[in-house]
């Protein structure tokens, strides 16, 4: 593509060589650059990509795009100054790509919790109503049927608009992507345009990137903020910040809730391991998924449904048929009857909402044992509230080893333990091999106990030192279940 049709509404501050010019491909990777590449040098939370310009033009790059020119210019070379190679990327990726947002029905959902199963399930309804998807979410990335690897919950704006663009190749009509607040603060979504956004629950998490909460209620907010006139906005008003997002965006502003008068109001009406009876805008439904958290989420995918202009009847009966995201509230009973959940509860909130289902359905005469641990080199402060909400809750609890990642994972149990207050301390062990942990508490249970397995979820490794070792929740429990019956 032309390089004066790529640059269509950057804000351009200089500008020293030639625009009429082709370029091949973009990056910000200085190593991917090949000959006739645009590199754009973006200032990163890990790096500064002003530093490598003179490698980017080393491995042929025709075209520059900086916040300042470096002090040596080559010749044959094109630099263009931008006020934020950040926020520019986002609009040189779009254009680049034809800019397919703009030719599809994009959908994203923030929130601390809830983001993939609430995307994961749009997709999911979308494709049964018999609408084309694509699918962009922490677990999975889908086009249509065919799945790609994820590596982030918001990939690159570049990965972004390469997907987007197949995806309109492939004749799909709508695309739901997790918008996470890390990718909402580094512009990872810049340039893309957005038929609608939902907004699932904030809690305490990721301080250690946004530092308060309040930074990151903000960041959130931006999302809804930076929404078109044209859009609409779906919040939660059982969520105390819900009304928060939605005060300054332009978008048409519309509310769901389980407690509470809104747009868009549900009920549930039955609780089992096995499913819930539902009832939204006076019209009941049977769900496979359990828990009141997962109401929620269905809750906000029927209004964004509605909002989408899907027939009423036919999304309620889809709605029946959908089943559990991997590795949220994934359940099994053992040959001996002990009932075993595995679910990527990470936050304190998380945690309490999903111990809070067991409990609502729970007969008492059983106990609930809980083995939980919390990620290395991540937000520290809610690692003894993690604790807390487990130990307050449980008959028992084990603490034990997430994704230590490049923490001793000793010191981040220790970190947890300052949450248990001492009318607890019975109440809890600590082992830190993981698998122990989880081979423990089934040699702890009886007939009718019920086991929560909480943190990792989906995930199928376990990081430790910069490695990551196969390790997955569900299978070890499920091996470790039949192991202990034989």
């Amino acid at each position: 593509m032309k390089l004066k049709d790529i640059l269509y509404r950057v804000e351009l501050i200089d500008i020293v060589g030639t625009t009429d010019r082709e370029v091949n491909d973009l990056h910000f990777d200085s190593r991917k650059v090949k000959r006739g590449d645009m590199f754009i040098a973006v200032v990163g939370t890990q790096a500064d990509g002003h530093l490598f310009i003179s490698n980017a033009i080393e491995k042929g790059a025709s075209t520059i795009v900086c916040e300042h020119f470096p002090n040596q210019l080559a010749e044959n070379v094109t630099y263009i100054c931008v006020k934020n190679t950040a926020v520019s990327l986002g609009i040189l990726a779009a254009n680049f790509y034809q800019n397919p947002s703009e030719n599809l029905k994009l959908i994203g959902i923030t929130g601390t919790n809830g983001k993939t199963t609430t995307t994961t399930l749009l997709y999911e309804l979308s494709e049964k109503l018999g609408f084309k998807s694509v699918l962009i979410s922490t677990i999975k990335i889908k086009i249509h049927s065919e799945e790609i690897p994820s590596t982030h919950t918001t990939p690159d704006i570049l990965e972004i608009n390469r997907i987007l663009s197949e995806a309109v190749k492939t004749g799909c009509e709508y695309a739901f992507m997790e918008v996470s607040s890390h990718g909402i603060d580094q512009h990872r979504i810049a340039g893309l345009k957005f038929t609608g956004a939902g907004f699932t629950n904030i809690t305490h998490d990721h301080l250690d990137y946004h530092h308060t909460f309040k930074n990151y209620i903000e960041v959130k907010k931006k999302f809804f903020d930076d929404l078109s006139s044209k859009a609409f906005a779906v919040t939660n008003l059982d969520d105390r910040n819900g009304l928060v997002m939605l005060q300054n965006t332009p978008a048409k502003k519309l509310s769901y809730a389980l407690k509470t008068q809104a747009d868009f109001k549900g009920k549930v009406i039955e609780n089992q391991f096995h499913g819930m009876q539902l009832r939204f805008n006076d019209k009941e439904f049977w769900t496979t998924l359990v828990g009141t958290f997962n109401a929620s989420n269905l809750l906000l995918v029927y209004a964004i449904s509605q909002m989408l202009g899907w027939k009423d009847e036919e999304v309620l009966t889809s709605l029946s048929f959908l089943t559990n995201v991997a590795g949220r509230f994934e359940t099994f009973t053992t040959a001996n009857g002990i009932v075993a959940i595995v679910d990527y509860a990470h936050t304190p909130d998380a945690l309490e909402n999903v111990i809070d289902t067991i409990q609502n359905i729970r007969t008492r005469n059983e106990k609930l044992l809980v083995v939980v641990g919390c990620g290395g080199d991540r937000d520290k402060t809610k690692r003894p509230e993690m604790a807390h909400a487990a130990v307050s809750k449980a008959d028992q609890t084990i603490f034990t080893s997430d994704n230590p990642r490049s923490e001793n994972p000793d010191e981040i149990l220790e970190d947890m333990i300052k949450g248990v207050q001492p009318q607890y301390y019975n109440r809890y062990l600590k082992i830190t091999d993981r698998r122990e942990a989880i081979k423990t508490a089934f040699q702890l249970a009886n007939k009718g106990d019920i086991i929560l397995i909480a943190g990792k979820g989906h995930e199928t490794y376990q990081e430790i030192k910069g490695t990551k070792y196969p390790f997955d929740d569900l299978q070890i429990a499920m091996e470790t279940a039949n192991n202990l019956n034989k």
